[in-house]
């Protein structure tokens, strides 16, 4: 690219390469014009005929050895499914996975107000901060922001969770955005890719991940944070009650405050599972906000004794860091509920927020006033979490405790709606467990009973309609099921545990738009979860997005690697869907003892040629899954080309109402099967939702 001139001296040779469609190149060449006037070195190809060797050799050159990637996104891309740009796209998106998440690689800019769902992006695109520069014009801000990120020392930035724009370069806005699980042991092998409801619903609301050291963002980075005003984490407060065994009160009071939160309409709540990452460590409150992107922090303290509680709760600008209001209450714990309207009240009145009508009713919705009724409920919803933590791996968990708990809530208090609905889950979760949980028709009934009466009770309470859904998914009444989960979704649109949940079933009933759409909704309010990753990875990878849908499972792994085993399974089962064997290979042997690892193995190692070990891995898989792992053998046959032993699996799984069905019409494993007449028969008796 020849030699650096005297007014390029500071900027490394090839520092930013621009990616765009041919349509938008009048809108790049001035992008590159404003770069090049400041003395930014830029790759800006401008030739129309593209290809051959030569030029494909010289295109992955330079992104490979480029500082920084500009891919330039417009309604003209989105638009266009094929083109030279996207292979661009795909190899700076490959070598963004070996970077640390803390290097800024990817610099997108928006040509118009195309928006995330529209967008067709790799995931690490949508990870990084957008700028709307309209129809290319580019101002000194974004061109200052640009060479601060190709100077020598940059500063540590923090990629923004959701997709906002930098204060300094504002232009045209983003619009606002506000399975059944693994089964361990012969009896506990079902699908989790395809019947994720449970594992999502659980895992969102009672799983908390282990993390890495978070870095506190640089003065540079903290100058362009800028979140929605009325956006507002809640930390887990602490216990201050000197015995390590009331936690369970502690984090379960500060849960059941940001959930009345975030039943306002007008506040923009991070959800549990990114709130409570931070339970333990020292982060400032600057960083805890620009990992989740808001700008207020609640944070406390709970200390309980006997019969009464005295609560200590401080709100914090995390802008300004100013000290916005705090309050300390003595409370006898029958007035629990009142203390969360009160808390919320404050809160509102802090952020100079005017609540609208009913906003007391919202906070309080499905609660209890009865103290031994909500201290049960609280030990149910720990004995949850525990009962999640013991599903990694092929261990057995202990599923009757938390049913136990929430029975006995129910018992201080007939009328406690959140009890009916965890209990309504906690039965079909304990009784799938079983060996002979399909003939258990009294314990469908008593979970419908359930979840009919948390809505009876609390018809504005989305839980309730949640925990039927999961009732009729599992029992393979897909429509009944669809239309619960809808209904969970307009009562709580911003709801990580339902925008997970319905965008696995918007994918499996064919609305892959809609279910894409609802899992990045969930990341962006979720950004530290795993399973957020995992409702978009599987969005994706049902989608036949596989790329897009390896990087989602990727960023799983990141946050938690010791807790991934079925993410690595995932992984592999894209890599190997995308083509890529060696890859699907490595990731399916990462955790050797666990049983989706053997029916990942088995589909790979036939599709390498290594007939013997897929057949061993195989017969691991059947001699501890039994029946109870059908559907995943009917797709390790299907893939093996051994179209009758794969049909018939399917029709055993139809038989025993294996929940992996709910895929079946999506399933890429299933496409050798898609032309065959017992197959199509299978899925008219299953009645998909239109």
């Amino acid at each position: 690219m020849g030699e650096v001139s005297a007014a390029q001296a500071s900027t490394p040779i090839g520092a930013v390469f621009l990616s765009y469609a041919s349509q938008d190149a009048e809108a790049a060449q001035k992008i590159c014009g404003a770069l090049r006037a400041a003395g930014v070195e830029v790759f800006f190809d401008q030739s129309e005929l593209r290809g051959g060797d030569v030029w494909d050799e010289r295109i992955r050159r330079e992104i490979h050895d480029c500082a920084l990637f500009i891919p330039v996104i417009s309604a003209n891309t989105a638009a266009r499914h094929e083109g030279y740009f996207r292979l661009e796209w795909d190899l700076a998106d490959q070598r963004s996975h070996m970077m640390a998440r803390s290097r800024v690689f990817v610099v997108p800019v928006c040509l118009d107000a195309t928006t995330e769902a529209a967008a067709d992006v790799p995931e690490s695109f949508r990870r990084a901060q957008w700028t709307r520069l309209a129809a290319g014009e580019t101002p000194p801000a974004f061109v200052a922001r640009v060479r601060r990120l190709l100077s020598p020392e940059p500063p540590a930035a923090i990629r923004s969770p959701a997709n906002t724009m930098s204060a300094a370069t504002a232009g045209v806005s983003e619009p606002d955005r506000a399975s059944r699980r693994a089964k361990p042991l012969v009896l506990a092998i079902l699908a989790i890719g395809v019947c994720a409801a449970l594992a999502y619903l659980v895992a969102n609301k009672f799983w908390v991940s282990k993390k890495p050291t978070l870095a506190a963002p640089a003065p540079a980075a903290a100058a362009a944070f800028n979140p929605p005003p009325h956006s507002i984490a809640v930390l887990p407060f602490v216990n201050m009650s000197g015995d390590k065994e009331q936690d369970y009160f502690s984090d379960g009071l500060s849960e059941e405050l940001l959930n009345s939160l975030a039943r306002i309409s007008e506040l923009q709540v991070a959800a549990r599972t990114s709130s409570f990452y931070f339970k333990g460590e020292h982060a400032d409150l600057a960083t805890i906000a620009h990992k989740l992107n808001v700008a207020s922090v609640l944070e406390g303290s709970v200390r309980r004794s006997g019969q009464t509680v005295r609560v200590t709760a401080q709100l914090n600008n995390a802008v300004s860091g100013f000290h916005l209001w705090s309050q300390t209450y003595d409370r006898d714990l029958s007035d629990v509920l009142r203390l969360q309207t009160e808390i919320a009240d404050a809160v509102a009145s802090a952020l100079k927020i005017t609540l609208l009508g009913g906003a007391a009713e919202k906070v309080q919705l499905g609660g209890t006033g009865n103290p031994a009724a909500f201290d049960a409920y609280l030990r149910g919803v720990r004995l949850a979490r525990i009962q999640l933590s013991q599903q990694e791996g092929n261990a057995a968990p202990e599923c009757r405790a938390p049913l136990e708990a929430f029975s006995e809530a129910i018992k201080f208090d007939p009328n406690y709606a959140l009890a009916y609905a965890r209990r309504s889950l906690a039965r079909w979760d304990c009784a799938s467990t079983s060996p002979d949980w399909l003939r258990q028709p009294a314990v469908a009934k008593s979970a419908r009973e359930d979840a009919q009466r948390a809505i009876e009770l609390a018809p504005g309470l989305a839980d309730g309609y949640v925990a039927l859904s999961n009732l009729e998914v599992g029992l393979a009444n897909f429509a009944a099921g669809d239309r619960a989960c809808t209904h969970a979704l307009t009562l709580a649109p911003s709801d990580v545990v339902v925008l997970n949940y319905c965008s696995w079933l918007a994918v499996a009933f064919g609305r892959a738009d809609d279910g894409i759409a609802f899992a990045r909704r969930s990341v962006v309010a979720d950004p530290l979860s795993t399973l957020s990753y995992r409702a978009l990875g599987d969005a994706l990878y049902y989608s036949r997005r596989y790329g897009e849908a390896t990087a989602a499972y990727q960023s799983a792994i990141d946050l938690d690697p010791e807790h991934a085993s079925h993410f690595y399974y995932l992984r592999g089962r894209s890599y190997y869907s995308a083509g890529n064997l060696p890859e699907a290979r490595a990731s399916c042997e990462v955790k050797p003892e666990y049983w989706y690892s053997w029916v990942c193995q088995a589909i790979v190692y036939r599709k390498l040629g290594s007939r013997e070990p897929a057949s061993a891995a195989l017969k691991r898989a059947m001699d501890q899954g039994a029946d109870a792992g059908g559907y995943q053998y009917a797709e390790i046959y299907a893939q093996w080309g051994d179209t009758k032993s794969a049909l018939d699996w399917v029709e055993k799984a139809m038989r025993l109402r294996d929940t992996g069905l709910s895929g079946l019409r999506v399933d890429p494993f299933m496409d050798p099967l898609r032309k065959e007449p017992r197959f199509q028969a299978v899925l008219r008796e299953l009645k998909f939702p239109d």
